[in-house]
């Protein structure tokens, strides 16, 4: 069995979220598990919370906020400083 890097994209639904998921989604590897997540659902929102997560687009990457969407929003750079389209061996 692989191991796979788990990938949550919190999102709105909104135009420059769904920027976010296409970006994720072009990056990421077979290593990747990508999961979208909608804010509008309250165990989402509560999820996000816990995380830290103050803005979306946000990104989380084995339960971690990338760095990129503490202050800002995702940017492929830093995903893949991150692990995003990175084979796990």
């Amino acid at each position: 069995m692989t191991a796979t890097r788990q990938i949550e994209i919190f999102s709105a639904g909104c135009q420059v979220c769904e920027e976010a998921i296409a970006l994720v989604n072009r990056i990421a590897c077979p290593s990747c598990e990508v999961k979208v997540l909608d804010t509008k659902d309250q165990t989402v929102a509560i999820r996000a919370k816990e995380l830290g997560i103050h803005r979306i687009p946000a990104v989380v990457i084995d339960g971690q906020l990338a760095s990129c969407c503490a202050d800002r929003g995702p940017t492929e750079e830093e995903l893949r400083w991150a692990g995003v389209g990175q084979a796990l061996s």
